[in-house]
């Protein structure tokens, strides 16, 4: 498991364009037959990726964590960006195919990760964040999701918002996760900027092809800094930073939030003249 540890925005701004990516970038998260961990120290959020091409995948790294099983004080989030594949909690299955969510709280102890085409595998994006309280386990396929529309060509940020885990739709303990669908020929997401002091956040950039690229802005919004972002790589986001992209072509993210705060309104806008 990867541990990422807290940075003090004051010294962000001496980064260098290594350290900046260092700190917050996640650039491989999906390796065939293994789970991957990063561990932040922001909300005490891990991000994961589970690819089950031969073997069954079990949910660990308890002795990491100090728990006697890994979601002993935690609930996680699990999304399919591949093949239709298989979770199975304490024994009981959920098939997911592709962009469909499962939420899984807190309690549960066997979680194994498989996918039904070796040849086309299931690749599932894993975050998980602390809790207190036991939420029952709830699928969301991504047709029973609800799509809100925003943007317009004019702005290159026309996309579609599926809300999974939130207040008003899955419940949970401090998660909220979602994903956003740019349509083609748009390619800026959240600008003009926000901040939401009370919530980290977390970016999982797909559906990009090899070559295509995302500048992801990152940063006070007086001392912004860019992380250049490949297919399936994932952004850590303090809570004092701005969270925001450019792609040379459409793309997909996952965004996730942990924290004190359990609204959407909890944010600060940023003027664009704010932004240095």
């Amino acid at each position: 498991m990867d541990i990422r540890y807290e940075v003090n925005p004051i010294d962000f701004k001496s980064y260098s364009t290594s350290e900046v990516r260092e700190a917050f970038l996640i650039e491989s998260l999906f390796q065939t037959d293994t789970l991957q961990w990063t561990y932040s120290h922001y909300d005490r959020l891990v991000i994961g990726g589970a690819v089950p091409v031969e073997k069954t995948l079990r949910l660990d790294w308890s002795d990491v964590l100090k728990t006697a099983y890994f979601l002993e004080r935690r609930e996680i989030a699990v999304i399919n960006i591949g093949g239709e594949g298989t979770v199975r909690v304490d024994g009981e299955a959920y098939t997911l195919v592709k962009r469909d969510c499962l939420y899984i709280g807190k309690g549960k102890e066997v979680v194994q990760f498989e996918s039904e085409d070796a040849a086309y595998p299931a690749r599932f994006y894993l975050v998980s964040a602390t809790a207190h309280q036991s939420y029952p386990t709830k699928k969301l396929p991504i047709s029973e999701a609800v799509p809100t529309k925003l943007g317009t060509d004019a702005e290159s940020n026309c996309r579609t918002i599926y809300k999974y885990i939130h207040q008003e739709g899955i419940q949970s303990c401090q998660l909220m996760v979602g994903m956003t669908l740019l349509e083609p020929n748009n390619m800026w997401n959240t600008m003009p900027a926000h901040l939401h002091d009370r919530r980290m956040e977390a970016y999982l950039y797909f559906d990009m092809e090899p070559s295509s690229r995302v500048m992801h802005l990152m940063g006070q919004p007086n001392e912004t800094r860019h992380i250049i972002v490949k297919n399936e790589q994932a952004i850590i986001s303090p809570p004092w930073s701005i969270h925001s992209g450019v792609g040379t072509s459409h793309y997909t993210f996952i965004w996730a939030m942990a924290g004190e705060n359990y609204t959407f309104t909890d944010m600060d806008p940023v003027p664009m003249e704010a932004l240095t």
